[in-house]
């Protein structure tokens, strides 16, 4: 008999028991208990200021700070992450807030990575083809829409020493938040220019004597062997349709990266990475003069 003083049951043995049925329903494939650590939904932030971007991340805020060109408003920052930019608050170059970190999540929203600092600046200043000076490697993008994409990719254009990317003022991504963070610095290191027209573009780049380039997985040739001259252009496609029609007929060659493994395609920022290392890696075998 059972002594009701003493029952061999406890809230905890139940506890556990629940746990030992839903795993059990797992492995037969059956209903899983509720996941009580399920992520709860996105908050979105604050409108910010108009006509102002509101960069966040430390890499991205330190970059920001130390470019001459931008316009800056306002820092905020955590005690810790001010500690971390190991930044004089006295050489700071606009008036600085030290918040709390729920207030910069308030402002930005659950999704934003800030590592405890926002700077609120003014947009870079609109750069042009007359901005490419003497570079001789480029990135130009066909309607790469995603602003991550996008800022993987100027962060490879700054790694390989590219001099600027090229993008449509449409269908693509404006400097923001989101853009400069997964830029991670590399947005104020780099001219980001936005045409109008993307296959004019493409002319005005071939008279300027860059090659042009387009990245195609059906292309002719592989792309190392199709590289010839003292400037090069790569012209990569969008995520899921790849490059236009019209620019695959503006483009000098078409190319492919040759992958010998099962995966026929890569990312486009990874895409572009493995191009940039090779075009670098060709003009420095080219003779020097």
């Amino acid at each position: 008999m059972t002594d009701e003083k003493h029952p061999t049951h406890t809230p905890k043995d139940a506890h556990y028991a629940k746990l030992r049925r839903a795993h059990r329903d797992r492995a037969k494939g059956g209903p899983a208990a509720p996941d009580s650590r399920k992520k709860p939904p996105a908050r979105p932030g604050k409108p910010g200021p108009a006509d102002r971007v509101r960069l966040y991340g430390l890499h991205t805020v330190e970059a920001a700070l130390g470019n001459s060109e931008r316009t800056l408003h306002r820092l905020f920052a955590t005690r810790n992450a001010l500690n971390r930019l190991e930044i004089d608050e006295a050489s700071l170059p606009c008036p600085l807030e030290i918040v709390e970190p729920r207030f910069l999540d308030t402002e930005l929203g659950s999704d934003a990575v800030h590592q405890g600092v926002m700077l609120e600046a003014d947009p870079l200043r609109a750069r042009r083809l007359s901005d490419l000076g003497d570079s001789d490697l480029i990135l130009v993008l066909d309607q790469v829409t995603d602003p991550h994409n996008v800022g993987a990719l100027l962060r490879s254009a700054v790694a390989f020493g590219a001099g600027a990317v090229v993008t449509t003022s449409r269908h693509s991504p404006q400097e923001s938040g989101v853009l400069a963070k997964s830029a991670s610095g590399a947005l104020e290191l780099i001219p980001y220019v936005q045409i109008t027209n993307l296959a004019d573009a493409l002319g005005e780049i071939a008279d300027l004597g860059f090659q042009t380039i387009g990245l195609d997985s059906e292309g002719d040739g592989e792309l190392e062997p199709s590289f010839a001259g003292e400037r090069i252009a790569l012209v990569l496609g969008s995520e899921g349709k790849g490059l236009r029609q019209k620019t695959r007929e503006t483009v000098s060659v078409l190319a492919r990266l040759e992958m010998p493994g099962a995966i026929r395609s890569l990312n486009v920022s990874n895409a572009a990475a493995v191009a940039l290392y090779a075009a670098r890696r060709f003009m420095s075998a080219r003779p020097a003069g």
